[in-house]
């Protein structure tokens, strides 16, 4: 794998499954990502590398001080010839409040060779601010205006579209962090399409982000493109995503989903033998 195949899988496959999509415009209650107990797995191509990277993300709810919260977890790392030749891997969990929806914290870890990374962020929307601290490689802190909207990280973004229903032509604003700096994107519903997975053939919801309400930055100002599709059946699963550079694409396509599992029914209450 080159440092370009690289730099996608860690500023173009997490980005994309988070700038892709995002939180809910305007005072929308945003919907969370996933259900306690599922888990989704993405197998990852460079260019014409097919088994590049994988991707998993794990759901689990937790109560802390009486309050429940969803915790998401999500892995990356390059697997056969690629971790050969750049060895990654990566770490995020994003903690949710159950009651609100809303994104209460952001742990990232990430190793490429020698090179370490680490950072956690704390958002208090009630404030509009976000309390950015970045442990490694250099400690710093800092703290974040929080612009209109209720903002997610990284693949949380993508996941959250499962709860749409746009229509060909319509948007939707969104609001995401990306290390230290908010991105305000439009997402556009672009296309019906089908998509051929290993779990199936599915058609599927085409969305398109788009920076139009400030300047382009990043990936956008670079002149990349992204697409998110979202399956029609009942579960609504992302089951892939494309980021289109100058130096090549990068594709994750969904291999493996895992259902939460079913809640046992509650027991029917014995007749009273009096009665």
């Amino acid at each position: 794998m080159t440092a370009a195949a690289s730099h996608w899988l860690r500023f173009g496959i997490l980005p994309a499954l988070w700038l892709a999509s995002a939180a809910l415009r305007g005072a929308e209650a945003p919907s969370l990502p996933l259900t306690d107990g599922e888990k989704l797995t993405f197998r990852v191509a460079w260019a014409i590398v097919p088994g590049a990277g994988e991707i998993k993300i794990a759901a689990q709810h937790e109560t802390v001080a009486g309050t429940p919260r969803l915790v998401v977890t999500t892995t990356t790392a390059t697997r056969r010839l690629a971790r050969f030749l750049l060895p990654f891997d990566a770490e995020a969990k994003s903690v949710f409040n159950l009651a609100t929806g809303q994104l209460v914290s952001l742990d990232e870890h990430s190793k490429q060779r020698d090179k370490v990374g680490e950072l956690h962020v704390d958002f208090d929307l009630s404030a509009r601010k976000a309390a950015y601290a970045r442990k490694l490689p250099a400690e710093s802190t800092e703290s974040l205006d929080i612009p209109e909207g209720n903002p997610t990280d990284l693949i949380m973004g993508l996941l959250q579209t499962r709860s749409w229903d746009l229509k060909p032509g319509e948007k939707r604003d969104a609001l995401v962090l990306f290390d230290r700096d908010f991105y305000e994107l439009t997402i556009y519903m672009a296309r019906y399409e089908d998509v051929r997975t290993p779990l199936g053939n599915f058609k599927a919801t085409v969305l398109e982000p788009r920076m139009e309400k400030t300047p382009p930055k990043g990936m956008f100002k670079r002149g990349s493109s992204v697409r998110v599709w979202i399956a029609h059946d009942e579960r609504h699963l992302p089951v892939k995503f494309e980021v289109e550079f100058k130096i090549g694409t990068g594709t994750a396509t969904l291999e493996a989903y895992e259902a939460p599992a079913a809640k046992p029914a509650a027991a029917p209450h014995a007749p009273n033998p009096r009665s």
